[in-house]
């Protein structure tokens, strides 16, 4: 059976003040480094086989938290970076729904395709789902640890299970430095075995940033 730890990044700035980062490499703040190190010993007590995150920073360096405790190398993956929000990328979600109402409501509602250059739901859930398997696939039977970002991690654990976007409507996003467990056997194919566990139980945006 392998495992599969999906692993959310720790907090930023812009994650404190609910700007839109999508794929802009915004770094850790005091409070996610400290959310990666006291994360870290509880991912290493699961004897990871590897690890793989996406390239942006707040990703790779709670990543790095891991590796420090474990040897392992970090593996960058860029096909794990968050979705890709096109012209909100940078704005406070205030100035989001001033600027773009009409995307911003379809965006609230689910729309999978709201407009104003954001990745589709389906092209994320599929990037990300690839990635996720190629990762599984390093060790299998073992446990991998992969670091990416909220949006992007319901999505990409959506395809793996075969969820419809309207389902994952239903699934909470990962809280900073929170993460989702996911197994694999040649019966069941991938199912999920645990959501959004962390040390600390903290807020979630209603959609990952």
């Amino acid at each position: 059976m392998t495992r599969l730890i999906v692993w959310r990044h720790g907090n930023t700035d812009w994650n404190a003040t609910s700007r839109v980062q999508g794929q802009t490499d915004i770094p850790l703040n005091d409070l996610g480094r400290e959310q990666a190190r006291l994360a870290a010993p509880v991912l290493a007590a699961l004897r990871p086989d590897a690890i793989v995150a996406s390239d942006l920073c707040r990703a790779a360096d709670t990543a790095a938290a891991l590796a420090a405790l474990t040897g392992l190398p970090v593996r960058p993956d860029p096909r794990l970076r968050e979705r890709h929000f096109g012209q909100w990328q940078g704005l406070a979600l205030t100035e989001v729904a001033e600027r773009f109402p009409t995307e911003y409501a379809r965006w609230r509602a689910g729309d999978p395709d709201p407009g104003a250059g954001i990745e589709t739901l389906d092209d994320l859930g599929k990037r990300l789902g690839a990635a996720f398997q190629d990762a599984a696939d390093l060790a299998v039977g073992g446990t991998v640890v992969v670091t990416t970002h909220g949006g992007g991690a319901r999505q990409g654990i959506g395809h793996l299970l075969g969820w419809d976007h309207t389902v994952l409507r239903a699934v909470g996003s990962l809280a900073n430095c929170h993460w989702t467990e996911l197994r694999h056997d040649d019966v069941r194919g991938w199912h999920l075995r645990a959501h959004n566990v962390g040390l600390v139980t903290q807020p979630a945006p209603a959609d990952a940033v």
